[in-house]
């Protein structure tokens, strides 16, 4: 069996933007010596989602354009390891900042610039500028191509974000992410995969950061097996809460098949009965929530 190799580099911040660089260099090149093909950090890296009980304009000071040093140094960086980088930072973006990832393949070619759609606008991240859609890119990789998408964090607890991923052709979703994750949010991440039939591979901050837990993830939404009597776990692996890189492996021509055969994802879909997702006048009936994400 041949697997798609996906580093998720569970770390914690230094502090500053010039530390974290120096510590996400040296975890990419751990990353491929443990033999990854693509390498995935936790939410905001830049300066490790330190947003929280700040002055917003002290942390918006912190926001650096995509094109930045610390960005760039990172496509360098994939082509010389020929290995994949999604590296995450706080952008600089004309209006507010935005929550950002960019993906380079192993080439160091830019394949995706992703803003967080659904930012946390109940608390801290009311400041920030939402992105405005959801991308796919096909990868290629010393494995062979694979279709990626990104969503981060708050993103995974809107079915629509996975499932507009799925549409567009995703067979792996890559979640930067920056919060507990109990069992309800692992719970999301397993639906998601589960109801799309695609891989999400999450990464998070290590327990030594305030309010995370580590618990990176990856589910490969592969519920059923022809030799198996009854349903399988997709959960590929859960990191604890310390400090690591895990490597994570996905039997991506598992899921390929899978995805030709079961009733999932697109398989029955009726989208003239969904129009009242797209009708803004509707009132839930429920007040908006104030928790934190």
């Amino acid at each position: 069996m041949t697997t798609l190799k996906i580093a998720l580099l569970q770390i914690a911040p230094r502090g500053t933007l010039e530390d974290n660089l120096e510590k996400g260099i040296a975890s990419c090149r751990k990353a491929k010596e443990l033999g990854a093909d693509i390498a995935l950090f936790p939410e905001m890296w830049s300066n490790g989602y330190n947003i929280y009980g700040r002055p917003v304009e002290e942390w918006k000071a912190e926001a650096i354009s995509a094109g930045n040093e610390f960005v760039s140094v990172f496509g360098e960086l994939a082509k010389e390891l020929g290995m994949a980088i999604a590296v995450t930072f706080l952008e600089q973006y004309e209006g507010g900042p935005r929550n950002s990832m960019v993906l380079f393949d192993r080439f160091g070619e830019r394949k995706i610039t992703y803003a967080k759609v659904h930012t946390c606008d109940f608390d801290v991240e009311r400041d920030l500028t939402p992105g405005e859609d959801f991308y796919v890119t096909t990868l290629d990789t010393a494995y062979g191509e694979v279709k990626v998408g990104a969503m981060i964090c708050y993103d995974r607890e809107f079915p629509e974000s996975a499932r507009i991923l799925m549409l567009k052709g995703a067979e792996l979703i890559l979640v930067p992410n920056a919060c507990p994750m109990e069992i309800n949010r692992l719970s999301q991440l397993r639906a998601r995969a589960y109801e799309n039939m695609l891989a999400i591979a999450t990464c998070s901050y290590p327990d030594s950061v305030p309010d995370c837990n580590g618990g990176s993830s990856l589910f490969d939404g592969v519920a059923y097996l022809p030799e198996l009597k009854g349903s399988r776990d997709t959960c590929v692996l859960q990191a604890g809460g310390p400090e690591g890189i895990y490597l994570a492996e996905l039997d991506l021509e598992q899921l390929r098949r899978y995805r030709e055969s079961e009733v999932h994802g697109n398989a029955f879909r009726r989208p003239k009965k969904y129009g009242l997702l797209l009708d803004e006048t509707v009132e839930p009936p429920f007040v908006r929530g104030s928790r934190r994400k």
